[in-house]
């Protein structure tokens, strides 16, 4: 708006500022001017009050948004410690379903049962032990309920073990065993053959609230099924606690399990209010219920009412491994309180100071404020500018690029994404810019990126990482390259994420390795058939060796290298004379020469085998020995590839425990003794040190006796009448 000047003004608008006589009244230009200026005042304020609401409104929005996350993480988070103790039970049951002696006792006691000669003593006993040793292990034991006292007043049992022939008889259990009700008897009986389940949670007869896993047994020598182990526990001790997020200090936060059957959502966990596990129902089509929102919508995120009619922030999981849903909650006064206080206390301020600045506006509006507002403007379009220059040549460069790159701020919200990262999550480039990586890539892909981009920024450099993703139901290798950005003058502080596709190289290493344990089994396969005294013997030295490799804490490399050297270290047996091989007694100097040959004949044969570990060069050492005295000549210590040094104590355990044509196999006690006498002469003293430790510290012995060796006998007179010590050349003869 222009203001006329002195030389140009008329005498009746302005006149000496000495005199009364300045009156605008009569001006009705001036007047307008004034009107304009203040229905521009008012407007101001009327835009700024709704700016005011609305900057209340994103901030309750943010909070909602903070407390998704939040949720949305300890969902995650005790979502999985369920599924993986659910993963345990059932991983308890398959190590018995698959125990080879298991199966065979059992099918004998499924034809003495069917024959009517009764069950085998030995056999049920063997039986009836192993689970108990099992149930004691793995908390499927627990006190039965009733009186200690010797009277004839039953007790109920709360858990246990137990096989059951196809006919649905219960053969073996563990003492106490559970009454199986009629419910759980029609699933067992209705369960489809060779599938694994689990029947619950159920009121038991002793009135705790437990689960039922159940695992097909198949025959040894067919696929057909000839029984179950079922197992039964009580989950209040174990199952329940698993809800509580550790460190989660007091409040109204709560995650329960629900289930729904027809119309009907059942609560399965424990509630805040008192109510036990399985005693409340709500109908599905209760207004606004959480439980129901949260079983129709898997993995959202709502405001709800909960079972006690209270408005709650809710999230939920759907189980992978039960038909279950696990709900996480948290009152809505308590999450929003603070924020809708703050809120109005804003609210208020913000009033009074737009009235405040209103009336400031009156005084200050002719002195500059038009001139900084211009100022600002011309800045803030420069930025923009440079800004808009900066992501047009970003997109320039990446665009062409096969690799998804986006940049996303210490908010974890997107500010760059070339081409290809808004192919891949459905999107525009434009419309990802400022929405969070929850948003684009949703909640569990994102948490593993935010933590990426979290390390990376606060330690300042590079990281790489490699997951799998599920993108339309096809399991997708994605590597991922995380890169600190400085903080610079025009751009935010944030990280830059490359993400390669990688999918085809680690199918094609998977199908490699695959069809490599192939080609190993088969000549394992060759080698056990040459030589009927030593078979299985190939797969024993490598479960000892892996063992034994791990417990030493080998990468992988070398521990697949030792597993599969002590598969194929007898290899070369094809080219001796199997005479030799099962020959009576101790062995001539030549015919011990022809043994050592086959070792290093079996290097010879794989020198060309494309392995990932040093799996030929073990084998051209594994007759070495700590002193020296081995094979090659000189070579000692820990000049020795350490796993040649574990294969050799490996082959050694083995064959000293295993029976021969010559003698008879030694007990583990036997041969651990052996070769202690061996350390420092042929065998590296914490190699057999790890041995002992996995044997009796890591559960190595009941490991190994699932494997059945040869019954010992009187081992060590007949191991010292064939004069073929461990400690010297035992082990290498397989």
């Amino acid at each position: 708006m222009a203001v006329p000047s002195s030389a140009t003004a008329k005498p009746s608008t302005f006149v000496d500022k000495t005199g009364p006589q300045f009156d605008l009244r009569g001006d009705p230009r001036m007047m307008l001017k004034i009107g304009a200026t203040f229905a521009g005042i008012v407007a101001a304020v009327a835009a700024t009050v709704y700016l005011v609401l609305s900057f209340v409104n994103e901030a309750r929005d943010r909070d909602i948004q903070a407390w998704q996350v939040r949720l949305g993480i300890i969902a995650d988070s005790r979502a999985s410690v369920v599924e993986a103790w659910i993963a345990r039970q059932h991983n308890t049951l398959e190590g018995l379903a698959d125990n080879q002696a298991l199966k065979l006792y059992f099918t004998r006691l499924n034809i003495d049962q069917r024959s009517g000669a009764g069950t085998q003593p030995a056999e049920a006993q063997y039986l009836g032990t192993l689970l108990t040793v099992t149930a004691a292990r793995t908390g499927f034991q627990a006190r039965a309920i009733g009186p200690d006292a010797r009277a004839n007043v039953p007790r109920t049992g709360v858990a246990g073990l137990a096989l059951m022939d196809m006919a649905g008889r219960t053969l073996v259990s563990t003492g106490h065993f559970p009454p199986i009700e009629s419910d759980l008897r029609t699933f067992i009986g209705r369960l489809p053959r060779g599938k694994s389940a689990f029947f619950g949670p159920f009121r038991a007869p002793s009135g705790k609230v437990s689960i039922a896993f159940v695992r097909p047994i198949f025959g040894i020598q067919h696929n057909r099924q000839i029984g179950i182990v079922l197992g039964i526990k009580p989950v209040a001790t174990e199952l329940y606690p698993l809800l509580k997020q550790p460190g989660l200090p007091g409040g109204t936060q709560e995650t329960i399990l629900i289930r729904r059957q027809g119309s009907v959502i059942t609560y399965l966990s424990p509630l805040a209010d008192g109510t036990k596990p399985l005693a409340r129902s709500l109908a599905q089509n209760t207004p606004k219920l959480a439980a129901a929102f949260a079983i129709a919508n898997p993995g959202d995120f709502a405001i709800r009412r909960d079972y006690a009619g209270t408005d709650v922030l809710v999230t939920s999981r759907a189980l992978k491994t039960a038909p279950w849903v696990l709900v996480h909650k948290i009152n809505r006064d308590e999450a929003l309180g603070p924020s809708d206080s703050r809120a109005r206390r804003m609210l208020i301020f913000l009033l009074l100071g737009v009235v405040i600045v209103g009336a400031a506006i009156l005084g200050l509006w002719r002195h500059g404020a038009s001139r900084r507002a211009t100022a600002a403007a011309a800045k803030f379009r420069d930025m923009a500018d440079r800004f808009e220059h900066q992501r047009n040549f970003l997109s320039l460069l990446t665009d062409a690029q096969p690799n998804a790159i986006f940049i996303a701020d210490a908010a974890t919200r997107v500010q760059f994404a070339n081409a290809e990262a808004a192919r891949r999550s459905g999107m525009q480039s434009a419309d990802m810019i400022g929405k969070p990586l929850d948003t684009i890539l949703g909640p569990l892909r994102a948490k593993v990126l935010q933590r990426l981009n979290r390390e990376a920024a606060e330690e300042g450099r590079q990281i790489a990482d490699v997951h799998r993703v599920e993108v339309d139901g096809e399991e997708m290798v994605y590597q991922t390259k995380h890169i600190p950005l400085a903080l610079e003058r025009d751009l935010p502080r944030g990280v830059l994420v490359v993400e390669e596709d990688v999918t085809a190289a680690v199918t094609e290493r998977e199908g490699r390795m695959k069809s490599l344990r192939a080609l190993v089994g088969t000549l394992v396969a060759v080698v056990d058939r040459r030589d009927p005294n030593a078979a299985h013997h190939s797969a024993r030295t490598a479960f000892i060796a892996r063992a034994v490799a791990e417990e030493i804490g080998l990468d992988q490399d070398h521990c697949e290298a030792a597993e599969y050297a002590g598969q194929l270290m007898n290899l070369g047996k094809i080219l001796v004379p199997e005479e030799i091989l099962t020959k009576q007694g101790s062995l001539t100097a030549d015919e011990m020469r022809q043994v050592h040959e086959g070792i290093q004949a079996t290097a010879d044969l794989l020198e060309g085998v494309a392995f990932d570990g040093p799996v030929v060069k073990t084998l051209r050492q594994v007759q070495a020995h700590w002193d020296g005295s081995g094979y090659p000549e000189g070579l000692k210590g820990a000049d020795i590839l350490v796993s040649a040094r574990i294969v050799a104590v490996a082959n050694a355990f083995v064959a000293l425990t295993s029976q021969r044509a010559h003698r008879d196999g030694v007990s583990v006690d036997e041969a651990i003794e052996t070769l202690l006498a061996g350390v420092g002469k042929v065998h590296d003293r914490k190699i057999v040190a790890a041995l002992i430790n996995f044997l009796d510290n890591h559960g190595g012995r009941e490991r190994w006796a699932a494997f059945k060796p040869d019954k010992p006998g009187k081992s060590a007179k007949r191991a010292r009448a064939a004069k073929r010590p461990a400690d010297s050349d035992e082990g290498l003869a397989g």
